[in-house]
């Protein structure tokens, strides 16, 4: 195991440069409740420097998002009777995916039984680099042997509950053995794995780092879903993906540093987190 303390550098961003120069996002997110967590996800993409974000959510999302998103574009997909993604979407979200840089799946898109199959079926089928979060992790959970069959590396943001799902642990052995734990998935299963937490860990089963940003107002719903999109918007822009996350993870948790500064932890949400990247970019190029 190779310790690193270091941080990648920013992309560099050319004069002659076009929004297709950084990259193109697809982000599969949402369902009925949880629109949400889709725009915390797709707005960090852009925030961290991709040109272009598509969001593919159930077709009645789209009106609830839509004055919410400027620069983000919307796909509606079928949806099941739940308001979740169906299978009838399958088609659809593999031409889609097979044109973008980077799939982003998992934010609120439920666990509904239709969705879950749809998300192991396509899985195995996406040719892109991806990064797979929150109810895609729980999904993953189901059929582990999965991880081994993608065709791309693929980075996972487990929190320490999705992280005792993945491994069949405890919370409690997990949280006392991140590094060991984290180390051995990612080595396991040939994945780059962020271990959310006080002191996010991030492997790729030969390198492990240990982030040092960050504070107590982040535990709060949705800052993952911006995590998600910070290491998304990366990966577009050529990072790899051990090198996105720990970049993202990082800047993540520095705009949290700045923000709690105004706002104080008590009071922080994940949308404060998404309004202080820019200024966290700014802070590291800076550096």
């Amino acid at each position: 195991m190779k310790i690193t303390k270091e941080i990648p550098a920013l992309p560099k961003r050319a004069t002659d440069s076009h929004k297709g120069t950084y990259g193109n996002v697809f982000v599969l997110a949402g369902s009925i409740g949880m629109a949400g967590a889709a725009y915390l996800c797709a707005s960090a993409v852009l925030r961290s420097g991709a040109g272009r974000v598509l969001v593919g959510v159930p077709k009645s999302l789209v009106y609830i998002l839509a004055g919410k998103f400027t620069c983000e574009m919307l796909y509606p997909l079928a949806e099941t009777e739940r308001g979740t993604l169906s299978s009838g979407s399958e088609r659809e979200i593999l031409e889609i995916a097979h044109k973008h840089n980077v799939v982003a799946i998992g934010p609120g898109i439920s666990r509904y039984s239709e969705t879950n199959k749809l998300v192991l079926s396509i899985l195995y089928r996406i040719n892109n680099s991806m990064i797979i979060d929150a109810d895609g992790l729980n999904i993953i959970s189901e059929e582990i042997p999965i991880l081994r069959s993608l065709k791309q590396p693929v980075v996972l943001t487990p929190h320490p509950g999705e992280m005792a799902r993945l491994t069949g642990k405890t919370v409690a052995d997990v949280q006392k053995n991140r590094e060991e734990i984290s180390f051995e998935f990612a080595k396991k299963h040939k994945v780059i794995l962020a271990l959310k937490g006080s002191g996010t860990v991030v492997t790729d089963g030969a390198n492990l780092y240990v982030n040092e940003t960050g504070n107590p107002g982040m535990a709060t719903a949705g800052s993952g879903d911006v995590l998600t999109g910070v290491i998304a918007g990366l990966m577009a822009q050529g990072m790899t993906g051990f090198d996105a996350t720990r970049l993202g993870v990082y800047v993540h948790g520095l705009a949290g540093d700045i923000a709690v500064k105004d706002i104080g932890e008590m009071s922080l949400i994940a949308s404060d987190i998404l309004e202080y990247l820019p200024k966290a970019f700014v802070k590291i190029s800076n550096q």
